[in-house]
């Protein structure tokens, strides 16, 4: 990493390497304290939702993951106005100072079993703080970076900052990882999920701690002192972004053209894939975090390539190049990953394939987020029998009034109804149903784990590495692509809205909606059409509407 500093290669006091260095340390222990939370999904559903079923639990806790997410344009606005205003540095410094300690809290938090609703409350509160904080981070890394950097080097140079949220994943599933080892080792397998989970949360205020150290160092950007010193520092930036056509065209243009795929690509990516492995693939956890720990290793090297590639071909053809590549291996790459990761699920599905026929009028929606719906109609209990082992299956309509019908290869299971029964009665009677069609998949050679022996760990990491390219080529020049579009007076404001709506309302909702699809039609591959759409849609933008910025000065 050169030396030298300033926006246009003038210095201010700080070396190049101790700016990035700074920027992408702290960048990436908040995204440390914000990925725990995604990564213990399957804990957290068991930990903060207890009174609700086994799927409703899940879909809860991805939905909160989502919501950190839903006020990521809010942190975004306000930070943005006092980055645009009163400096970067200022902005970005308070915004780990929330992240820490938000993240430390939840360690802190009492279980369902302990204080009931009150449990999730708080946790959701702490989550949108979360969510509020990093939505004034990114933006503020990213332009300290890119406003400190040469212009030929700028796509570089922002990159690291670009790797520290895949650094940031790898130190969260690293800690996990190793958590849950050692307590396995130590006190029993039951520990982690029982408590243990708390520690990567605590460990957090250590990471605090070195992060507020480091920033303090730092001085303000170049290019905003300059700015700061001729007075021409924003003084209205919502007005200025926002209400000038000239500068909200470019941030619908950034929105639609980078941000939409990067939301859906990356969270793909790093977080879809996961919850596909776990609940519909039945792959160990460890085995998972293993995987995606080796996939952001790779990832890391991989962003500062593609950063500095935009460098010398421009930045748009990377990122197009990127997206486009997503975007086609979407569906193939989930087909690929089932025969490597649970062969014997992709043999039970081509040899003995599910499908329920059923009356359209006794079926509801497989989706109760809350975990009221009672399910107990006859359809209801064969789709969320099939939903809760995670098998896919076809829907095929019946007479009406007819009882549903469960085919499993050769094997047909009539559902019976336990509407209008008394409630231990058509508790016995959906109990009975979901039995038999479990006993029915097992004999049709439907696994209930994936057998570990079996996985091909190099095909599911080729997989995952697919996936990797495109993400890097896409995020990798996006910060200095981004920071290149906007001009000084709104960059704070303008560049993190649009930022933080496609990584926040796109990209956080990935694994929530993707899962909710799945659950409401049956195919587990039905879920990937979520990043398909938001994804095409970025490539459509891109290819024909976004200009190249390589090169532009930021004065």
């Amino acid at each position: 990493m050169t030396e030298t500093t300033g926006g246009q290669g003038r210095g201010d006091g700080a070396s190049m390497r101790t700016v990035v260095a700074a920027s992408s340390a702290g960048t990436a222990f908040e995204w440390y304290d914000f990925f725990i939370f995604g990564s213990l999904a399957q804990v957290i559903s068991k930990t903060f939702f207890t009174g609700l079923s086994d799927t409703a639990g899940y879909v809860a806790a991805l939905a909160l993951f989502g919501v950190g997410f839903a006020f990521r344009p809010l942190g975004a606005l306000v930070f943005g106005k006092i980055g645009d205003q009163a400096g970067r540095k200022g902005a970005f410094l308070a915004t780990v100072l929330l992240m820490g300690g938000a993240t430390f809290a939840i360690a802190l938090l009492p279980t369902f079993k302990q204080a009931g609703i009150i449990a999730p409350i708080l946790l959701i509160i702490l989550r949108c703080v979360q969510g509020f904080a990093l939505g004034g981070e990114y933006g503020g890394a990213a332009i300290y970076v890119a406003e400190h950097s040469p212009a030929g080097q700028r796509g570089r140079a922002t990159s690291w900052v670009q790797s520290s949220a895949s650094l940031g994943l790898f130190a969260a599933l690293l800690v996990i990882l190793a958590t849950r080892w050692l307590l396995g080792a130590l006190v029993g397998p039951e520990a982690f999920d029982a408590w243990g989970w708390r520690i990567p949360f605590a460990v957090s205020i250590g990471l605090l701690a070195v992060s507020v150290w480091m920033r303090l160092k730092l001085s303000e950007s170049p290019t905003f002192a300059r700015m700061k010193e001729e007075g021409a520092a924003s003084k209205a930036p919502y007005a200025e972004a926002f209400g000038q056509w000239k500068n909200l065209k470019l941030v619908l243009l950034a929105f639609f053209a980078v941000m939409s795929a990067q939301g859906a690509v990356w969270y793909t990516t790093f977080f879809y894939i996961q919850t596909f492995m776990e609940k519909f693939l039945k792959v160990a956890p460890a085995t998972i975090n293993g995987l995606m720990m080796a996939a952001a290793a790779v990832s890391a090297v991989l962003y500062v390539v593609f950063g500095a590639l935009s460098d010398r071909i421009g930045r748009k053809p990377v990122m197009l190049g990127g997206m486009t590549l997503a975007l086609v291996f979407y569906f193939p790459g989930f087909h690929l990953l089932e025969r490597a990761a649970n062969p014997a699920l992709a043999e039970a599905s081509a040899r003995a394939p599910v499908s329920v026929t059923a009356d359209p009028g006794d079926c509801a929606l497989q989706f109760d987020p809350i975990g009221k719906a009672a399910f107990v109609s006859s359809c209801d209990i064969a789709k969320s029998s099939l939903a809760n082992a995670g098998v896919s299956y076809a829907n095929q309509a019946g007479p009406v009034g007819s009882p549903a019908v469960v085919q499993i290869g050769e094997t047909r299971i009539v559902s019976k109804s336990a509407k209008g029964l008394p409630p231990q009665e058509a508790k016995a009677v959906k109990a009975a149903g979901e039995a038999a069609i479990k006993a029915a998949l097992a004999k049709a050679g439907y696994p209930t784990v994936a057998d570990r022996a079996r996985i091909n760990l190099w095909g599911v990491f080729g997989v995952l590495l697919v996936f990797v390219i495109g993400a890097t080529a896409l995020y990798g020049p996006l910060a200095a692509a981004l920071v290149e579009l906007f001009p000084t007076k709104v960059r704070y404001t303008a560049l993190s809205l649009p930022y933080h709506i496609g990584t926040g309302w796109i990209g956080g909702f990935v694994p929530f909606s993707a899962f909710a699809i799945v659950a409401a039609v049956g195919d587990i591959y039905a879920g990937l059409w979520y990043p398909v759409v938001f994804t095409l849609i970025s490539v459509l933008t891109t290819l024909f509407l976004l200009p190249e910025t390589k090169g532009r000065s930021l004065d």
